[in-house]
């Protein structure tokens, strides 16, 4: 979230909710900031009112960003108030007050976002705080270091998955008890967005060392109707490190659409993906499943990976050759890498 700059701050400086409302975070926080760790504003209007100065904004924009990346709180705001105000501060001593405990006052260790996100990865707590504080630009930053740092899989498993999942529980849970989930819906689209654009950056991004693609390529398609295409930008982005080359159709590919691609081009195997049932079109997998590629006297099909949660909602006794139903990710890439070890053999 971009902060104004310093010609833009009123000259009286902020209060304390105008900050807060900047910032993303609650008054009460920035309350405790400065009574557990000295992080208040500089001044105080009238002798009473606390205003926060150009300096003191600064300051607490570098708290959260620091916050975010999973710096625990009392080294966030030693850090922070040294790059802002300098070691001694404006018209503070060297020496900084105690710091307490994050146990303090008989309080258990908070993940900072307000979510249920229980024993994960700091990256993946920093995420989620700058995600409730929709901080497109940290969560940009997060979302690109965790991926060129852990790969796509293991960034989409323990970091990116957990604060999505993290942010549905806390949206239903809110809606159960009545309250506004509605304000975690922004959330959710925010962090949404900035994971499928990781991804396909990291897949896309030429400079990056990879395996070279040889081989057919996997067509990934979502069924009619079905928008996630999330999930396909995650396997993309890890068969692209196994080397395997992806034609991506993108969501709600139309059936004609999907058949005529099908038959265009000689891929390895195609992968359908439906979110819930209503789009878990078993028909059309058959479909996918029997058309023909090749020239004619000598064509053949292709495998047809069923992915996604729809298809547990589908059952049919008859399921014909050629059609797997995938369970996981790590199923997913283990069939695919298999089946191009297959053809590669032949």
């Amino acid at each position: 979230m971009a902060t104004p700059q310093r010609d833009e701050l009123p000259v009286a400086g902020l209060t304390t909710g105008q900050l807060a409302r900047l910032l993303g975070v609650s008054p009460p926080t920035l309350r405790s900031w400065d009574r557990r760790y000295g992080f208040g504003p500089a001044s105080r209007a009238d002798g009473r009112h606390r205003r926060w100065s150009p300096d003191d904004v600064a300051m607490a924009r570098e708290m959260c960003r620091l916050t975010a990346t999973g710096t625990p709180p009392a080294e966030a705001a030693r850090t922070a108030r040294l790059r802002a105000r300098g070691p001694a501060g404006p018209d503070g001593p060297d020496e900084w007050p105690p710091v307490p405990s994050d146990r303090a006052e008989g309080t258990a260790p908070r993940a900072g976002s307000g979510l249920p996100l229980g024993r994960v990865r700091s990256e993946c707590r920093g995420l989620a705080r700058a995600a409730v504080r929709l901080d497109a630009e940290e969560v940009r930053e997060l979302l690109r270091r965790a991926v060129a740092h852990h790969g796509p899989a293991v960034a989409w498993e323990e970091v990116m998955s957990p604060a999505l999942q993290a942010v549905g529980r806390k949206w239903q849970s809110s809606g159960e008890r009545g309250e506004q989930g509605e304000q975690y819906v922004e959330v959710e689209h925010l962090l949404s967005w900035h994971i499928s654009a990781a991804l396909r950056h990291y897949y896309l991004d030429a400079a990056r060392p990879r395996r070279a693609a040889t081989g057919a390529p996997v067509l990934l398609s979502c069924l009619p109707g079905e928008q996630h295409t999330l999930p396909l930008d995650v396997l993309t982005a890890v068969l692209g490190d196994e080397g395997l080359a992806v034609l991506m159709l993108g969501g709600s590919v139309p059936a004609d659409a999907l058949i005529t691609a099908v038959r265009r081009v000689a891929s390895l195997a195609v992968v359908l993906w439906a979110q819930t049932g209503d789009t878990a079109d078993l028909a059309l997998a058959r479909r996918v499943a029997g058309a023909r590629w090749g020239v004619r006297g000598a064509r053949t099909q292709t495998p047809v990976l069923l992915c996604g949660p729809g298809w547990h909602q589908v059952t049919d006794a008859a399921e014909p050759p050629g059609l797997t139903y995938v369970t996981s990710l790590h199923d997913a890439v283990r069939t695919l890498t298999g089946l191009r070890r297959e053809r590669t053999s032949r």
